[in-house]
């Protein structure tokens, strides 16, 4: 079956556009400036059980996780313990050298002890690293395979999410959710987890390990840690203004770079180059003015962490010097004590910035989970028909319709659709004519009423089953990345070349296939843009014949072609539409006079119906449209924006 979802009904009121719960642009997460706290972050509407949920998720790999947070703290501790052994170092050398010059009886350095010592030394070093490749090496693979689940159900998610859901929500916003948010949560768990474990038992082994030293030293210390906070606290105040500002110039100018390059032909033809550079120079300029600010104000707070840094040590070397003349402390704890009180501020930097970003992760998931809990397409019926042998026969019983409950667009409609026949549905922009398909399809339920299929309701039908009974060629083309022949292959699962050939042949696309250097492997874009419009519509058409459904929606399939093309195309047509049920939704009346049954359509409502002779005997609306297209418009019809 081809299938061409168009990405918003054409009933849909201008600017509805409803957005996630959570709103916002999505998917980029705040960083953090130096101590984490400049740089303002999206925040979860609830945390904790965002963090519940996304936890869940670590419980296959629980055994894995416990050896990450041994392997941390090992590594931790071994780290810790080094200061201390190298200040034993100092203080055995430097007694040792005292001893000899005082001509101390067996005075001088004992090497073999120092030696031993940083042996022991070198050993911690090596053992630290190690255990820390393991837990980074372990928690690489455990996120990544904690991101890779989450991944698969959202992607899960979206092939069942119904066609409304696309229809209310920016792509865009979607792919920002589904890439972006996903990075940030992959390096989230990847590196912050691992970080804060560490952090924290480093900052609880350094107080022990200073106070086993000195506890007059690590209460000086430990008092530079408020003035620390203040200074830090008065800057990033400061600066979140200037970074709330950066962050809105940057949407901006994203916006508006990715507005000029999907439109460039149009800019182009338009001669708009000279605005669009203007306009892109002033959101430039602005984005320079807020970004630079904010790091400017950001970048005084190491200057200013290091002054009061610098400050305590002169306070710590100042009181270790007289502990050591009263032989309090050795001189080699001084040395012991000055590492360990770099290390005392490192725990709290790297928790503040962890925080900031374990926020930032914790609201990505969100969003993502938000995609997850979206209510799905009503449940398949457990003992759903199936139509064996589809003969095209289709009603429309007292149907009634909406895409917002107070705006109502289809009531009572009736139709009555013989099998074999060749329906065509006409009328102005927004009558409704393609959500009659919509409704076919089940992209969307009915609110009243029902619609069969050879008398059965396609509400009983599995959507499996009712779309494999339709072929569509929409006026919007879609083909994806891949060769010409794939793309055609896309009707009908496991269908031969030679198939793929006949159905190309049928829809007049082999000619201009094979003159293509690679002929049917010839690889298509993204955007199929290597070819041209009336191509891709050749080509979606061949897909649809490949199908052979019973029975066929073309919505202005023809309307990207040349008339010769479309001559062509429609006689292909007229043999794959002979013995089928036919939709035809057509602007152009000319393509329609042949139809078994022209339905003219106004407001949701059948206003007329019956065959092109007999609709222009009425001298009604359809004659209206007919003039206005072939004998100028003496009668304007009502158009319905």
């Amino acid at each position: 079956m081809s299938q061409e979802q168009q990405n918003s009904p054409s009933s849909r009121s201008p600017g509805q556009r409803p957005m996630f719960p959570g709103g916002g642009r999505g998917g980029w997460g705040g960083g953090g400036g130096p101590m984490g706290l400049a740089m303002p972050v999206e925040k979860p509407k609830n945390a904790k059980n965002t963090a519940i949920r996304l936890l869940s998720y670590f419980r296959p790999r629980l055994f894995l996780l416990s050896v990450v947070v041994v392997a941390a703290i090992l590594s931790t501790v071994f780290s810790i313990l080094s200061p201390k052994i190298l200040g034993n170092v100092t203080t055995d050398i430097f007694t040792g050298f005292m001893k000899k010059v005082h001509h101390v009886p067996g005075g001088g350095v004992d090497f073999h002890l120092v030696l031993h010592l940083l042996g022991v030394l070198a050993f911690l070093y090596v053992f630290s690293a190690i255990f820390s490749w393991v837990q980074q090496y372990i928690m690489a693979g455990v996120a990544q395979r904690t991101v890779y689940t989450i991944r698969q159900e959202v992607m899960d998610k979206l092939t069942r999410l119904p066609v409304n859901f696309f229809d209310t929500h920016p792509h865009g916003e979607i792919l920002s959710r589904f890439v972006n948010d996903f990075d940030n949560i992959s390096s989230t768990l990847q590196q912050s987890l691992t970080q804060m474990i560490t952090a924290v038992v480093t900052f609880i082994g350094v107080v022990i390990m200073m106070l086993t030293i000195s506890w007059l030293m690590t209460v000086v210390i430990a008092l530079t840690l408020p003035l620390s906070f203040v200074v830090t606290k008065g800057i990033a105040t400061r600066s979140q203004r200037y970074f709330l500002q950066r962050q809105r110039r940057l949407g901006e100018l994203n916006g508006h770079v990715e507005e000029m390059y999907t439109g460039h032909p149009i800019v182009k033809a338009f001669g708009r180059e000279r605005k669009s550079i203007a306009q892109f120079e002033e959101i430039n300029e602005r984005l320079y003015e807020s970004t630079w600010k904010a790091q400017f104000v950001t970048g005084i707070i190491m200057p200013l962490m290091n002054v009061i840094g610098n400050f305590g040590y002169v306070l710590v070397s100042v009181i270790g010097g007289i502990l050591v003349t009263r032989g309090a402390i050795q001189i080699g704890d001084i040395q012991a004590f000055i590492q360990y009180a770099r290390q005392f501020t490192q725990p709290i930097t790297q928790l503040s910035s962890i925080s900031n970003t374990i926020q930032s992760a914790l609201a990505s998931s969100e969003r993502v989970f938000e995609i997850l809990d979206v209510p799905e397409e009503s449940d398949e019926l457990t003992d759903s028909v199936t139509i064996a042998n589809p003969q095209g026969l289709v009603d429309f019983d007292h149907v009634s319709f909406s895409y917002d409950p107070g705006h109502p667009l289809i009531e009572g409609l009736n139709i009555h659709v013989k099998s074999g026949q060749l329906v065509a549905i006409v009328g102005p922009t927004g009558a409704g004519k393609t959500t009659l398909v919509n409704l076919l399809m089940r992209f969307y339920d009915v609110n009243e009423g029902q619609i069969l299929v050879d008398g059965v309701n396609i509400a009983s039908l599995s959507r499996s089953n009712l779309r494999r009974i339709f072929g569509m060629v929409l006026q919007d083309t879609w083909l994806f990345h891949g060769t010409i022949g794939e793309n055609i292959a896309y009707g009908r699962e496991n269908a031969s070349f030679d198939e793929v050939v006949s159905a190309a042949k049928a829809a007049h696309a082999d000619h201009f296939i094979r003159t293509l250097p690679q002929g049917y492997e010839t690889e298509l874009n993204e955007e199929a843009s290597n070819i041209s419009q009336g191509q891709r519509q050749l080509l979606t058409t061949a897909r649809a014949i490949l199908a052979d459904p019973a029975i066929l929606i073309l919505d202005e399939a023809t309307s990207s072609v040349d008339t010769r093309t479309e001559v062509v195309i429609q006689a292909a047509m007229k043999n794959l539409m002979r013995g089928r049920t036919s939709f035809v939704i057509a602007h152009r009346l000319s393509t329609v006079r042949d139809a078994d049954l022209i339905l003219v359509m106004n407001h949701g409502r059948i206003i007329e119906q019956g065959t092109h002779e007999t609709l222009l005997k009425d001298n009604g609306f359809y004659t209206d449209l007919y003039n206005s297209q072939f004998a100028g418009p003496q009668v304007e019809p009502e158009v319905v924006v």
